[in-house]
């Protein structure tokens, strides 16, 4: 194929501004804009501690949306959070420790052996119901219901 077709092309295929040379959301994230500012929301802070509530409420989170929030363990005991499900129908952007950020290619569990916190930026991707827990633990207050609309 000719170099001139082939571009021209090219040109045809790209959607309508896409070569625009502008500073707006648009040009730095893409037309779904998934990682700007704009469609961000901050989660309720996970608690985890011996025998209490990891959150007051559920999460009912909407597909296509960047969500953080922080796991806040108070060090009373060493604690894990399960949720392979969840973690396997959300994009995880990155976990941020003490200010060090690291970038999984996925997620199985965390756990605090002593006090300290932890915040995860993600995009959910898949609707369905899930959750995360404290492995071992029956008590609802133990689990957090998450629902992917």
């Amino acid at each position: 194929m000719h170099r001139p077709l082939l571009a021209a092309l090219l040109a045809c295929a790209l959607p309508f501004g896409a070569m625009a040379d502008n500073d707006d959301d648009e040009s730095k994230f893409g037309l779904a804009g998934v990682l700007s500012a704009k469609n961000k929301e901050d989660l309720e802070p996970i608690q985890l501690g011996a025998g209490i509530p990891l959150t007051s409420a559920p999460w009912h989170l909407k597909s296509g949306t960047y969500y953080e929030f922080e796991i806040q363990g108070d060090g009373s005991q060493e604690l894990a959070l399960v949720g392979p499900e969840f973690f396997r129908a959300i994009w995880i952007d990155e976990i941020v420790v003490e200010g060090l950020e690291i970038r999984p290619l996925g997620l199985d569990s965390v756990e605090f052996d002593e006090a300290g916190e932890m915040e995860i930026g993600f995009l959910a991707i898949k609707p369905g119901s899930y959750y995360l827990k404290i492995p071992g633990s029956t008590g609802e207050t133990q689990r957090l219901e998450i629902t992917i609309e």
